[in-house]
C-alpha cells in the first residue's frame, strides 16, 4: 500500500490526520536532525496500522515534508 504523508517535525505532541484518501498529516516531537523525525514517524506508522517498523519504507521525500511511503503487507 503507498500513502502520501506530510510531515510536521519538531511539535509539542504525536498525532495522525487524515487529510485525504491516501494522504496523512503527521506531527512528530522529533526535530528533523540526523533522521529524528524519520525514525518517529515510521514508529507511529508502524502503530497505527498495526504492522511493524520494517516493513514501512520511506519511498520518495527522505529529506523533505513531503513524503511517499511504501507499507507491506
Amino acid at each position: 500500500m503507498l500513502i502520501k504523508v506530510t510531515v510536521i517535525p519538531g511539535t509539542k505532541k504525536n498525532s495522525i490526520a487524515l487529510v485525504a484518501p491516501d494522504h496523512y498529516r503527521v506531527r512528530v516531537k522529533a526535530p528533523p536532525v540526523k533522521g529524528q523525525a524519520n525514525k518517529e514517524l515510521i514508529s507511529l506508522l508502524a502503530d497505527y496500522f498495526n504492522t511493524t517498523a520494517s516493513s514501512i519504507v520511506i519511498k520518495r521525500g527522505l529529506h523533505s515534508r513531503n513524503k511517499l511511503i511504501e507499507i507491506k503487507e
